[in-house]
Protein backbone atom coordinates (compact mmCIF):
# COMPACT_ATOMS: atom_id res chain seq x y z
CA UNK A 1 0.00 0.00 0.00
CA UNK A 2 1.83 3.13 -0.99
CA UNK A 3 1.48 6.24 1.14
CA UNK A 4 -1.28 8.21 0.05
CA UNK A 5 -3.53 5.09 0.28
CA UNK A 6 -2.37 4.27 3.75
CA UNK A 7 -3.32 8.10 5.00
CA UNK A 8 -6.90 8.20 2.89
CA UNK A 9 -7.65 4.93 5.08
CA UNK A 10 -6.31 6.10 8.42
CA UNK A 11 -8.86 9.16 7.78
CA UNK A 12 -11.52 7.02 6.60
CA UNK A 13 -11.36 4.65 9.45
CA UNK A 14 -11.06 7.08 12.47
CA UNK A 15 -13.88 9.66 13.29
CA UNK A 16 -11.74 11.97 15.03
CA UNK A 17 -7.89 11.48 14.04
CA UNK A 18 -5.07 14.11 14.80
CA UNK A 19 -1.99 14.72 13.06
CA UNK A 20 0.62 15.86 15.63
CA UNK A 21 4.23 16.10 16.42
CA UNK A 22 4.08 13.99 19.51
CA UNK A 23 1.42 12.03 21.34
CA UNK A 24 -0.91 13.64 23.09
CA UNK A 25 0.50 12.82 26.56
CA UNK A 26 3.86 14.17 25.19
CA UNK A 27 3.26 16.77 22.43
CA UNK A 28 6.28 17.82 20.64
CA UNK A 29 5.45 20.98 19.91
CA UNK A 30 3.34 24.10 21.50
CA UNK A 31 0.90 23.74 18.44
CA UNK A 32 0.07 20.11 18.59
CA UNK A 33 0.15 21.05 22.97
CA UNK A 34 -2.88 23.24 22.75
CA UNK A 35 -5.09 21.25 19.90
CA UNK A 36 -4.98 18.43 21.70
CA UNK A 37 -5.96 20.56 25.13
CA UNK A 38 -8.72 21.70 23.03
CA UNK A 39 -9.82 18.21 22.07
CA UNK A 40 -9.68 16.36 25.57
CA UNK A 41 -11.86 19.41 26.77
CA UNK A 42 -14.41 18.04 24.52
CA UNK A 43 -14.44 14.80 26.31
CA UNK A 44 -14.44 12.20 23.36
CA UNK A 45 -11.81 9.66 22.52
CA UNK A 46 -9.78 10.40 19.30
CA UNK A 47 -6.97 8.30 17.25
CA UNK A 48 -4.06 10.26 16.89
CA UNK A 49 -0.78 9.58 14.55
CA UNK A 50 2.48 11.17 15.47
CA UNK A 51 4.43 12.29 11.95
CA UNK A 52 7.51 12.49 13.75
CA UNK A 53 7.67 8.92 13.81
CA UNK A 54 5.94 8.49 10.60
CA UNK A 55 8.04 10.54 7.99
CA UNK A 56 6.61 9.53 5.28
CA UNK A 57 3.11 10.63 6.63
CA UNK A 58 4.67 13.86 7.52
CA UNK A 59 6.44 14.42 4.35
CA UNK A 60 3.18 13.18 2.09
CA UNK A 61 0.25 14.69 4.09
CA UNK A 62 0.33 18.24 3.32
CA UNK A 63 -0.09 17.22 -0.25
CA UNK A 64 -2.57 15.09 0.69
CA UNK A 65 -4.63 17.37 2.41
CA UNK A 66 -3.42 20.53 0.70
CA UNK A 67 -2.68 22.41 4.42
CA UNK A 68 0.84 22.49 4.54
CA UNK A 69 1.26 22.51 8.74
CA UNK A 70 0.81 20.35 11.94
CA UNK A 71 -1.08 19.43 13.99
CA UNK A 72 -3.93 18.29 11.56
CA UNK A 73 -7.45 17.43 12.99
CA UNK A 74 -9.48 15.74 10.56
CA UNK A 75 -13.19 14.51 11.71
CA UNK A 76 -15.65 11.99 9.76
CA UNK A 77 -13.10 12.70 6.60
CA UNK A 78 -12.89 16.45 6.69
CA UNK A 79 -10.13 18.28 7.37
CA UNK A 80 -11.04 20.77 10.18
CA UNK A 81 -8.10 22.48 10.50
CA UNK A 82 -4.84 23.63 12.76
CA UNK A 83 -3.91 24.67 15.78
CA UNK A 84 -5.32 28.45 15.37
CA UNK A 85 -9.04 26.77 13.73
CA UNK A 86 -9.30 24.22 16.54
CA UNK A 87 -8.64 27.00 19.53
CA UNK A 88 -11.36 29.31 18.06
CA UNK A 89 -13.72 26.90 17.54
CA UNK A 90 -12.88 25.33 20.86
CA UNK A 91 -13.24 29.07 22.23
CA UNK A 92 -16.32 29.52 20.63
CA UNK A 93 -18.15 25.97 21.30
CA UNK A 94 -18.43 24.86 17.81
CA UNK A 95 -15.80 22.05 18.58
CA UNK A 96 -17.42 20.30 21.46
CA UNK A 97 -20.45 20.46 19.34
CA UNK A 98 -18.47 19.28 16.28
CA UNK A 99 -16.76 16.25 18.71
CA UNK A 100 -19.83 15.54 20.68
CA UNK A 101 -21.95 14.46 17.03
CA UNK A 102 -18.95 12.92 15.35
CA UNK A 103 -18.79 10.55 18.40
CA UNK A 104 -22.20 9.77 18.42
CA UNK A 105 -23.27 11.69 21.52
CA UNK A 106 -25.75 14.38 21.71
CA UNK A 107 -23.89 18.09 21.67
CA UNK A 108 -24.46 19.74 24.73
CA UNK A 109 -25.48 23.47 24.79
Amino acid sequence: MDIMEQIREQIENNTILLYMKGSPNQPQCGFSARTVQALMACGERFAYVDVLSNPDIRANLPQYANWPTFPQLWVKGELIGGCDIVSEMHESGELATLIKEAAGGEAVS
